[in-house]
């Protein structure tokens, strides 16, 4: 169930990788269905809060009518920066799955981690590494291609 909804997740990535946008996707689960989609827009929207994770987290909100996500799980196919890290925290989302590590600004274990080295008023669980594979693909594909196209 868990690779279905980050497949999902995958589809997003696959949207912003064609607007040119980091391919970052997420899609937030209530009760065993999709709720919200979300993928990277920072590019296309000109706005540095246009992450996956937060474009998720608001359709999530509008859908439930609600702030708080309680009992949510988000999938995304790259760890979340820190301002998505709080943005989770605080929608009260229950469980992240992400797909590969950022080592450059991920604040979920690889540069920081804002689920577990802080206390804060609510604990979000996390699993690093779901179809990891296929989240980094995607990634390495479009960092490649973008290097050659400022290289011509």
């Amino acid at each position: 169930m868990q690779e279905k909804f980050m497949k999902e997740a995958l589809k997003e990535a696959e949207k912003a990788y064609k607007k040119l946008e980091v391919p970052v996707g997420a899609v937030i689960v209530k009760d065993g269905k999709i709720i919200a989609r979300g993928h990277n827009q920072k590019e296309t929207k000109t706005d540095t809060t246009k992450h996956a994770e937060i474009i998720a987290i608001q359709k999530a909100s509008k859908k439930l009518k609600a702030w708080r996500l309680l009992d949510c799980e988000m999938y995304v196919t790259l760890e979340p920066c820190a301002m998505c890290a709080g943005a989770i925290i605080n929608s009260r989302i229950k469980k992240v799955y992400i797909g590969t590590k950022d080592n450059k600004t991920g604040a979920v274990g690889s540069v920081l981690n804002l689920f577990e080295d802080f206390t804060f008023n609510h604990k979000v669980e996390s699993e690093i590494g779901l179809m990891q594979d296929e989240c980094e693909k995607i990634l390495k594909q479009f960092f490649k291609e973008l290097r050659l196209s400022k290289n011509v």
